[in-house]
């Protein structure tokens, strides 16, 4: 049977409702402990839920971005679609395992019927890569903000801490030059080499580069051209999806208020909290990441707010609190993003 765009369009619909499902089915508190922790976010949930629209129009813009530098002139694709297509592709993301891969075939098979399917390939292996690359670039400034916070007297420091953070210094320093590799050179035929060496793939492997090599060195081309001719693009969606991380952060923020944490309140106590939110957000994500093959991270993402949220010295019961109400957000915005899969394409 010959799969159409529509059939596998059908596909990922199925497999988004079966997911969310099984998500709602294996919840980690019972459905009396989440509606009691979502009466007491009351209205908190609001804002959220919708800081998230922020979020991910700051990840359509920097897609956008990408794909306007990749194909060296103005988007085909209009920013709604582009928006939409963000936001379901982060849904499928989020409901399948595989480090949250399961939305780029979706975006690739949806962009394709904007552009040629060469640049509709690069396009989104170059947002992943800049998605990833920022995280990078998030985890690190990070340090920063720790570091700051520990020389106005806000924040402890040990020799297991400094330890720590020095090896996420290298951690992040390794990936940079990495990634530097990767936007020079290209990606594409560099994991294929990586495949062929794992146990049972190197005939495949070979029999798929046969067949699609003159569209792998293309798309790897296209990779490496970004890097090379239009910085601009490169740099303006680095900072976009940056800043989106940056913005995220505040829904921990608000959260923290909900509990009374302002750090003493007025401007100075609510930035010191805003610090403090995407220092949660940062560490939450880094351990998430690295354990990232669990689909939404199950139980995974639970331990890196308590562990993160203890860190600072705040109560393991906010940990979980917080936990628990950003993993509401994301069913609510799985549901969305399946929902807007069945909408007509422009």
């Amino acid at each position: 049977m010959k799969w159409t765009k529509q059939r596998l369009n059908n596909l990922f619909f199925l497999l988004g409702i079966a997911a969310v499902v099984v998500m709602l089915l294996t919840f980690d508190v019972s459905f009396i402990e989440l509606w009691q922790h979502l009466c007491h976010a009351g209205y908190w949930l609001i804002p959220i839920v919708g800081i998230w629209i922020v979020v991910y129009g700051l990840n359509a813009f920097a897609w956008k971005a990408i794909i306007e530098g990749n194909i060296g002139g103005k988007s085909p694709v209009s920013f709604w679609r582009i928006y939409r297509l963000t936001i379901t592709g982060y849904a499928l993301n989020y409901a399948t395992p595989v480090g949250g891969l399961g939305g780029e075939p979706y975006r690739i098979m949806e962009l394709s019927k904007n552009i040629d399917k060469q640049h509709a390939t690069s396009s989104v292996i170059l947002y992943a890569m800049m998605h990833f690359f920022a995280h990078f670039w998030f985890w690190f400034l990070s340090i920063f903000i720790y570091l700051g916070l520990v020389l106005v007297g806000d924040l402890p420091i040990s020799t297991a801490i400094g330890i720590t953070l020095g090896i996420i210094v290298v951690f992040c320093l390794i990936a940079f030059y990495l990634f530097s590799k990767g936007y020079k050179n290209g990606l594409v035929k560099y994991v294929l080499g990586v495949v062929s060496r794992l146990p049972g793939l190197k005939r495949w492997t070979l029999k798929f580069w046969a067949r699609h090599s003159e569209a792998i060195q293309n798309i790897d081309q296209q990779i490496a051209a970004l890097y090379a001719q239009d910085t601009k693009a490169f740099y303006k969606s680095l900072l976009l999806e940056y800043f989106s991380r940056v913005v995220q952060s505040s829904e921990v923020m608000f959260m923290l208020l909900l509990f009374g944490i302002d750090c003493g309140g007025g401007l100075s106590g609510l930035t010191i909290t805003f610090l403090h939110s995407i220092l949660i957000v940062s560490f939450t994500t880094l351990f998430a990441n690295l354990i990232g093959f669990l689909p939404m991270q199950l139980g995974v993402q639970e331990g890196g707010f308590v562990l993160s949220i203890a860190a600072l010295g705040l109560s393991a019961a906010l940990g979980i609190f917080v936990s628990i109400i950003c993993r509401v957000r994301e069913i609510i915005w799985i549901i969305i993003g399946i929902g807007l899969m069945k909408l007509k394409s422009e």
